[in-house]
């Protein structure tokens, strides 16, 4: 088999943290597969979900022949249908569920699967660059410009994943490629270290110190940032493997490193601990670094009774939105129907309606409302009268022409009795000026 340019020198860490009881992530670190998976349940048991994930995923662990992306996508399934086996054996598990992160290393590249909000950076040449997207949430509103990155530390729903791989609802991970280089490192961890640490901090421990310095310093900070949540990071550094002389290339380097949840190994116990021990990380290697104090037992209480405990809110993830185009379809043609049955009602209550007007000359009945609306005629002559409106007196003839009100179409048929009654004789009507001055000249001259 031919050797390939890359390898990776890596280091693997996870730890229960200061509050939970239990660790329910799970990580994987070897010389071909990079994982993290952060378990997703409460009583349904997170810690099975993440660590039954990890522990197909982990068969990956051997130099690709195949599309890397297929294999991902391949391993995420089965550990997608083996999660659905371990519900259908146990029903107390139901609902069981995790996040997955999977990265996949030829010797050039990597084939990265994503579900949930567990994350893939790549800290290249001093910067960092999220590799993923959460599927949360808060990620949505972020995306939309509602909020920002800094306030979806901070917001209430932060917990709130929107995908996970549960044995029931598809997952349709995020698949897609990395191309890698010498001197690149690569890093994954759960939300229990992004959730607290801003890039910047981040960047800062990933730039100096080996792979195992990094993982230490990065779950250090993350409980010290305030993190109630379990914390796994692993740190991948990329290097070149021709020339090589050798060094730190042997079997011990390559060794897999499986932590958290799915190595099954309980926290220790701090009860002799002596005091100049505690905040330091040893045997990392095992994966729970287990020697950092916890916070104090009332604090600790605190958290845990809090009627809403972000970890409640975490433990139920909204299923995969399916048929969503249909869904719109039905809102709108429901909004459509809404609005046709409104502009009916309103449409049949004008043609009760009636008011007295002008219409060619002589006084009409209309039916209707005198308004107008673009494209809609809301009123239309229903009864023309013989009334002329050169047959009303100005003021008459000024309110026809504004429109008179009535309450009904027998107000309105009076109101045309009432005006055809006040016509003018032409008989009375007076003489033009003009006709008197010709009579007053006419009577001069005889």
């Amino acid at each position: 088999m031919t050797s390939p340019p890359l390898r990776l020198d890596f280091a693997a860490l996870s730890d229960v943290g200061r509050v939970r009881k239990d660790n329910q992530d799970s990580g994987y670190a070897g010389p071909w597969l990079l994982t993290v998976c952060d378990g997703v349940g409460g009583a349904a048991r997170g810690d099975i979900a993440s660590s039954t994930a990890v522990q197909q995923l982990r068969k990956l662990d051997e130099q690709p022949q195949d599309d890397l992306l297929a294999s991902v996508a391949g391993a995420i399934h089965r550990a997608h249908d083996r999660i659905g086996e371990l519900v259908e054996q146990d029903p107390s598990i139901s609902g069981t569920s995790t996040t997955l992160t999977v990265a996949l290393f030829d010797g050039e590249r990597m084939g990265l699967g994503h579900v949930g909000d567990s994350r893939a950076y790549l800290f290249r040449d001093g910067q960092l660059t999220r590799l993923t997207k959460d599927h949360t949430f808060v990620q949505s509103l972020v995306d939309e410009g509602r909020i920002t990155e800094e306030e979806s530390r901070t917001h209430p729903h932060r917990n709130l994943i929107l995908k996970a791989v549960d044995g029931v609802h598809d997952a349709d991970p995020d698949l897609f490629h990395v191309d890698l280089a010498p001197g690149d490192r690569v890093f994954l961890c759960s939300d229990g270290a992004c959730g607290v640490l801003d890039d910047d901090r981040m960047a800062d421990i990933l730039g100096s110190g080996t792979p195992d310095y990094a993982v230490v310093e990065l779950v250090r900070a993350s409980l010290e940032a305030g993190s109630t949540d379990n914390v796994t990071c692993l740190v991948a550094d990329v290097l070149a493997t021709e020339g090589e002389s050798g060094a730190g290339t042997g079997a011990d380097d390559l060794t897999p490193l499986l932590v958290g949840a799915a190595a099954d190994l309980p926290r220790r116990n701090r009860g002799g601990m002596a005091g100049s021990m505690a905040g330091m990380f040893r045997g990392h290697r095992s994966g729970d670094t287990g020697e950092l104090e916890p916070v104090p037992a009332e604090a600790a209480d605190a958290i845990v009774s809090d009627p809403v405990d972000p970890e409640v809110v975490r433990y139920a993830p909204r299923a995969p939105r399916r048929f969503v185009l249909v869904k719109r379809l039905a809102v709108l043609a429901i909004l459509v129907g809404v609005v046709w049955a409104v502009g009916g009602a309103a449409y049949t209550w004008t043609q009760r309606q009636y008011y007295v007007a002008e219409h060619e000359g002589q006084v009409t009945i209309f039916r209707g409302v005198d308004a107008s609306l673009p494209g809609v005629t809301l009123t239309r002559p229903y009864e023309q009268s013989s009334v002329e409106l050169d047959a009303l007196s100005e003021y008459d003839a000024g309110q026809v022409r504004s429109g008179i009100e009535a309450s009904s179409l027998s107000d309105a048929r009076r109101t045309v009795a009432n005006l055809d009654d006040a016509q003018i004789d032409p008989a009375d009507q007076p003489v033009s000026s003009s006709t008197d001055s010709t009579a007053g000249a006419d009577g001069g001259g005889s």
